[in-house]
C-alpha cells in the first residue's frame, strides 16, 4: 500500500493540467473540536462531509496532501452505476429486502453525482452520454446481455447494441456487441473534487490539506485525532476515508484491500478527420474483459485509454506501451498518434468486490473499495454515510456493515496481483 506523505505534490495528469482552480486548504495549524472529523479529502470524505453540512453537521477534512491528490483525482472520469455484481446476483447474496435495496442504490448511484453537479454549479465538463460496455468475444456477450436485461427489468434505461450498433458507437470493429447504460456519463475529475471541497467550504466546513492523521484515540471527551504538525483535532465521530492509499492508522484495515495500479493515456486532441468517429455521442466505454479497457474522450476530444498496470510506481513511458498498443489495434487509424499525458493511480480491490464498511469502534466510520466504480460509488456511499452518522432512520443503510478482515499474506499483493493479472489475460484468451 503506499501512503501518502504530508505536502505531497499533485502528480502530473491531464486532469491537473486541465483542471478548475484548487480551493485554499491550509494546513491545520491550531487545535480544535467539531461534530465530525473526516480522515481523506477524496471522493468518499468530501461527499460525507458536504452532506452531513446539509444537515447542520460540524465537520473538519484533513489530508496529508490535498483534496484528489490520490484515486479521486486521477481517474478515468468514467460515471457509472451499479457494482461489479448484477442486480439479480445482489438479491441472491443479500437476500430479497436488503438486496433490492441496494440495487436500488447503486443503481442511482450516478444520479447522485449528477444532482449535486447541478445543485451546486459544479464545473467539470459532465456530459450524460452514457457507458457502453462492449465484448469481444460471444460468450462474453452472453453474460453482457443477460446484465441489460437485468437492470431493464428494474426500469433502468439500457439498450443491447449489436456488432453494428457498437462499431458505430466506438468507432472500433473490435467487439462483436454489449449494452449501453443511458444512465452513466463523464465529468473532469479533479475538478469535481475540487468542486465538492468548494462547496463543502461555503457550507461552513472546514478543509484542511498538507495535514497528515498520525494516530487516533479515544476518552470521555470523544476521539483525538493527531497530527504530524501538532495540531489536534476533538471530535465526537471520526470517518475513515482514505481509501487506495490507505495507511496504518487503523489496525488492519490497510491490508484489508489491494491496492492495484490503473495507468491511464491521454492521446493530443484529435483532427475530426480522425476522431469524429469514436465515441462521437460523448459516451464512455470499459469493455467486458477481466483485464478490462476503459476508455473516453475528453472536452477537447482526446482519447483515453486506460487499464490495470505493474504494482510498482511507473518509472519509464514503456510503463505505459500497453494501453499505446491497445489504441493503435483498436483504431488503426492512430498509429503513430502522439500522446500528451500519462498518469496512474491507487484503485482499492476488496477481497469480495464489494464495497467495505467498518465500524470497529464507537463513534469510528471506515468506508472504502470500489474496485474501479470510484466516483459514483463513493459519493453515493458517502451520502448514505452522512445520513446514518446523523441519526436519519427514514431509510434503513444500504450497505453492509462488516469487521475490518485483513487479507490473509497480504504482504504478497504484488505477486497476488502479477498471478491475477497472468490468470485473467489466459482466461480473456480462452474466451
Amino acid at each position: 500500500m503506499i501512503e501518502v506523505k504530508e505536502g505531497a505534490v499533485l502528480p502530473d495528469s491531464l486532469w491537473a493540467a486541465t483542471a478548475q482552480p484548487a480551493p485554499d486548504t491550509p494546513a491545520l495549524r491550531e487545535s480544535a473540536s467539531c461534530d465530525v472529523a473526516i480522515v481523506g479529502a477524496g471522493l468518499t470524505g468530501l461527499s460525507t462531509a458536504l452532506h452531513l453540512a446539509e444537515r447542520g453537521v460540524k465537520v473538519c477534512v484533513l489530508d496529508a496532501a490535498e483534496p484528489g491528490w490520490g484515486a479521486s483525482g486521477r481517474n478515468g472520469g468514467q460515471v457509472i452505476p451499479g457494482l461489479k455484481y448484477d442486480p439479480d446476483e445482489l438479491v441472491q447474496r443479500f437476500g430479497e429486502t436488503a438486496g433490492n435495496r441496494l440495487v436500488e442504490v447503486v443503481g442511482t448511484a450516478a444520479d447522485t453525482v449528477f444532482e449535486l453537479i447541478e445543485r451546486y454549479g459544479i464545473e467539470c465538463e459532465a456530459v450524460r452520454g452514457g457507458w457502453i460496455q462492449p465484448a469481444p468475444s460471444r460468450a462474453m456477450l452472453e453474460t453482457v446481455t443477460r446484465r441489460a436485461q437485468q437492470w431493464a427489468a428494474r426500469g433502468a434505461r439500457v439498450s443491447l447494441l449489436d456488432a453494428a450498433g457498437v462499431s458505430q458507437r466506438l468507432g472500433t470493429r473490435a467487439y462483436v456487441g454489449g449494452w449501453i447504460d443511458h444512465r452513466a456519463g463523464s465529468i473532469q475529475p479533479l475538478s469535481y473534487v475540487r468542486g465538492l471541497a468548494r462547496a463543502a467550504q461555503n457550507l461552513g466546513v472546514a478543509v484542511h490539506g498538507h495535514t497528515s492523521v498520525t494516530r487516533l484515540s479515544r476518552d470521555e471527551r470523544g476521539w483525538h485525532v493527531q497530527t504530524h504538525g501538532g495540531a489536534n483535532i476533538v471530535a465526537q465521530r471520526v470517518v475513515i476515508a482514505t481509501n487506495g492509499y490507505t495507511g496504518a492508522l487503523w489496525p488492519g484495515l490497510r491490508q484489508s484491500v489491494i491496492a492495484a495500479n490503473s495507468f491511464i493515456v491521454a492521446t493530443r486532441p484529435l483532427a475530426p478527420s480522425v476522431g469524429d468517429a469514436i465515441l462521437r455521442g460523448g459516451e464512455v466505454a470499459s469493455d467486458s474483459r477481466r483485464l478490462l479497457l476503459y476508455f473516453r474522450r475528453d472536452a477537447a476530444g482526446r482519447l483515453l485509454m486506460g487499464g490495470r498496470g505493474p504494482f510498482s510506481e511507473p518509472r519509464a513511458t514503456s510503463d505505459w506501451a500497453h494501453l499505446e498498443r491497445a489504441v493503435e489495434l483498436m483504431y488503426p487509424q492512430l498509429k503513430g498518434i502522439e500522446y500528451e499525458y500519462r498518469w496512474a493511480g491507487r484503485v482499492a480491490i476488496t477481497a469480495d468486490f464489494l464495497p467495505h464498511v467498518h465500524e470497529p469502534a464507537p463513534g469510528l466510520s471506515i468506508a472504502l473499495g470500489y474496485n474501479g466504480r470510484g466516483i459514483a460509488m463513493a459519493t453515493t456511499l458517502g451520502k448514505h454515510l452522512a445520513a446514518r452518522m446523523a441519526g436519519d432512520g427514514r431509510t434503513p443503510f444500504p450497505f453492509a456493515v462488516t469487521a475490518v478482515k485483513p487479507i490473509p499474506l497480504h504482504a504478497l499483493q504484488r505477486f497476488y496481483i502479477a498471478a491475477g493479472v497472468a490468470w485473467y489475460r489466459l482466461m480473456d484468451a480462452i474466451g
